[in-house]
């Protein structure tokens, strides 16, 4: 039966719609337990962010205008989303077919991560309906490293929208559509991958110009690239992270010969997690020693800086080659874990933790800032479950009739979308 079919069957649209919204599966599972009063506090605390102002709710001020949404929300969520560009350009420009079962599902990550978390922009703004500003040029110019990542994030959000738009199309049997928006893709892909390179070296480049408050481990002109490179292997930390998760949540969802194959696929990931850690470490060490920061490195903050290169940067990094040496699927788990974890810190050394490093007054985020930020990762988990259990974002796609009469007279690259 078509899904079309099914609509039919339905009553119509929106009597598919009704159907599609009504809750399947368990409702009392330990997530549903935790997240719903986690989701409806920081509702609350919303309200009155935005009845009585930032003030009443963050610890920010004058000295510390960035706080704890922006250097997790923004900054690190950002680089977790890296895994969709990088798999897209894996599959569709570099042809690595091994890959294509996690396209939708890294494509769909990719997009709610920007949804949620560069959406949670407006939620640090004093004046929230001033969003527009940076987009047009307004107080800033277009010459302003915030124009452009503004402009980029905007694009690549509806980008990867374009991306992911033939499961839509698929999902209410609108072939006509999906034939349409898959012819798309490749040209989406490329445009995406030079938007997200171009905007997460652009995050980087917004703390160019906070050298003096930057603590100097942490501060380089090589931030911008620093950024990229890192983006790789936390976007393919986070496809294993997640990855490992979804096979176990949505084991229904997955064909079961594609079980077998994702060990596969976990062992290529990895691969080249601990080639672009390599590199990324690499070129720290090399400015380390080029600029002579070894007498930096004595008291706190130089033990706080090698836990962060040493513990979680160069030891993931090796814990990833041993796995992909030997296979050791719970090696290479563990390593993406400790990855995401040097993310998390490098982003938030930067953006928090480093910064105004020597002040007298210190911020610390406050209670609601992390309530707030734990709602946003909560609600961007039960969209991705919704679209799962619905969409055919895991399972195998059903093969239109049109496409497979054209596909062998298509190029190979048609032919794969």
């Amino acid at each position: 039966m078509t899904q079309m079919t099914a609509i039919s069957e339905q009553g119509g649209f929106w009597s598919f719609i009704r159907a599609q919204i009504r809750p399947r599966g368990k409702i009392l599972t330990p997530f549903n337990v935790i997240s719903v009063p986690i989701i409806l506090l920081g509702l609350g605390i919303l309200v009155v962010r935005f009845t009585k102002g930032l003030g009443s709710v963050t610890n920010l001020s004058q000295e510390y205008p960035w706080g704890f949404w922006i250097g997790f929300d923004v900054i690190t969520g950002v680089a977790f989303a890296g895994g969709a560009y990088t798999i897209t350009f894996a599959v569709y420009i570099m042809r690595m077919e091994k890959y294509h079962p996690i396209v939708r599902a890294t494509v769909l990550n990719g997009l709610l991560a920007y949804v949620f978390y560069a959406g949670a922009l407006a939620l640090d703004l004093g004046r929230p309906w001033n969003i527009i500003n940076p987009i047009i040029g307004n107080d800033f110019g277009f010459n302003s490293v915030l124009f452009l990542v503004s402009w980029h994030f905007l694009l690549y959000m509806l980008t990867e929208l374009l991306e992911f738009s033939p499961v839509v199309a698929e999902w209410l049997g609108a072939r006509r559509a999906r034939r349409i928006l898959s012819a798309l893709t490749l040209a989406a892909v490329i445009f995406g991958v030079t938007l997200s390179s171009l905007h997460q070296s652009g995050l980087g480049a917004l703390y160019l110009m906070a050298k003096p408050k930057i603590h100097p481990l942490w501060y380089s002109e090589f931030i911008p690239i620093f950024f990229l490179v890192s983006s790789i292997f936390a976007g393919l930390s986070m496809i294993i992270f997640e990855g490992t998760i979804s096979h176990r949540v949505f084991k229904d969802q997955i064909d079961p010969e594609k079980h077998g194959s994702f060990d596969d696929i976990v062992v290529g990931l990895a691969k080249g997690a601990a080639i672009s850690m390599f590199v990324y470490y690499f070129f720290r060490a090399l400015i380390f020693l080029h600029d002579k920061q070894w007498t930096l490195v004595r008291g706190g903050w130089g033990a706080w800086y090698l836990l962060e290169i040493i513990g979680l940067v160069l030891v993931p990094c090796f814990m990833y080659a041993y796995g992909v040496r030997h296979r050791h699927i719970g090696i290479i788990r563990w390593a993406s874990i400790l990855t995401l974890l040097g993310i998390v810190l490098n982003r938030l050394n930067i953006s928090v933790i480093a910064y105004n490093w020597n002040a007298a007054v210190r911020y610390y985020p406050s209670w609601q800032e992390i309530v707030v930020t734990m709602m946003v990762v909560s609600a961007e988990i039960w969209v991705f479950r919704w679209i799962v259990l619905r969409m055919p974002v895991l399972r195998e796609a059903h093969e239109l009739p049109e496409a497979k009469k054209t596909k062998a007279a298509q190029p190979p690259i048609a032919a794969s979308l």
